[in-house]
């Protein structure tokens, strides 16, 4: 029961992590960022802004359900700490969510205190957003894993794992690379927003546009070659990996990317709202989460089974041995 309490509690922070992190694209999407001026963790040099603006509401929501956020991944290791013995999976995973909701907020302060929020439109914002973006999404899989772990899972292993490993892998880094351009293409549609989806076609092959304006293209572009190839690691992983929950997992993989390749599709269609923007992300999410836990299950080391030997028939010419007494009832 206390293991079940324990796997809820994973879950429910992970939901909760899900919604810090859609209130923090709608910080960037709304151009919120610089609601708070270039104060890191006081708030326009206040603990509780005073007379604050809508800008300044948005931004300070988002620092204090980010703070809640912290306080659960604390306590979500050190229920893990006490509920599991040394050398649990569910132990590791809970202790990497913690390093990474450190790195987390290191990251949103770095994003305030070096002033790339609002209108900035540097080379600097697109990297440090990309390194948020990648350390968000370590941040929710292992979380994920530690209520995965926790459910009695059995621990997962690359070494072990051959061929089916290496190509899980390689889907792993490629979707980070798509979530990377995807977080980029974002920041271009929120600074440089367009009237008709015409005009942002033209400006996207235009040699004198910003170069995140440039850098639009390559995000579909990337999503559709990732959608091909996990279509096909899917199908090996499902061939030798058969299990029902990895099936299951290789299936949901497929159906949740292509649905993001159409809700991706619409975000351009509709030139990005804010809105969209939210589902798309929350989406991306969603995928990242089951190839994650998909990695997990196939990767999974089963415990190697025992057989116990045939007990040999006894020989005539063993020391001790004695022939069956045939009666005649029996002939």
């Amino acid at each position: 029961m206390r293991s079940n309490r324990f796997v809820a509690f994973a879950w429910a922070t992970l939901a909760y992590n899900l919604v810090v992190v859609a209130w923090g694209a709608f910080v960037r999407a709304s151009g919120s960022g610089a609601g708070c001026g270039s104060h890191w963790p006081l708030c326009n040099g206040q603990v509780v802004p005073r007379g604050a603006h809508t800008a300044t509401l948005i931004e300070f929501t988002h620092r204090i359900t980010s703070g809640i956020a912290l306080l659960l991944v604390v306590g979500l290791v050190v229920w893990a700490w006490r509920r599991f013995p040394r050398g649990h999976p569910a132990r590791l995973g809970a202790g990497v969510a913690m390093g990474f909701m450190i790195s987390e907020a290191l990251v949103g302060a770095g994003l305030v205190l070096l002033g790339l929020v609002a209108d900035n439109s540097s080379v600097a914002r697109a990297v440090v957003l990309g390194i948020h973006l990648v350390n968000t999404f370590f941040l929710l899989a292992f979380i994920a894993l530690t209520a995965w772990w926790g459910s009695g899972r059995p621990r997962a292993s690359l070494v072990e794992g051959g061929a089916v490993a290496a190509l899980l892998l390689i889907a792993v880094i490629g979707t980070l690379v798509v979530g990377v351009a995807g977080a980029i293409t974002a920041l271009g549609d929120t600074l440089f927003p367009v009237a008709s989806l015409a005009t942002g076609v033209r400006q996207d092959f235009s040699a004198t546009a910003h170069f995140l304006i440039r850098l639009r293209v390559l995000h579909p572009l990337l999503a559709i070659g990732l959608g091909f190839y996990l279509l096909a690691v899917a199908g090996v992983v499902r061939l030798h990996r058969p299990d029902a929950t990895t099936r299951r997992l290789a299936s949901l993989v497929i159906l949740l990317f292509f649905l993001q390749l159409g809700i991706g599709t619409l975000n351009v269609v509709l030139m990005a709202p804010i809105w969209m923007q939210l589902v798309h992300l929350l989406m991306a999410d969603v995928v990242w989460l089951t190839l994650v836990l998909l990695t997990a299950s196939a990767l999974a080391v089963r415990p190697a089974t025992v057989t116990t030997p045939a007990s040999p028939r006894p020989s005539h010419r063993q020391p001790g041995y004695e022939p069956p007494v045939v009666t005649p009832a029996a002939r």
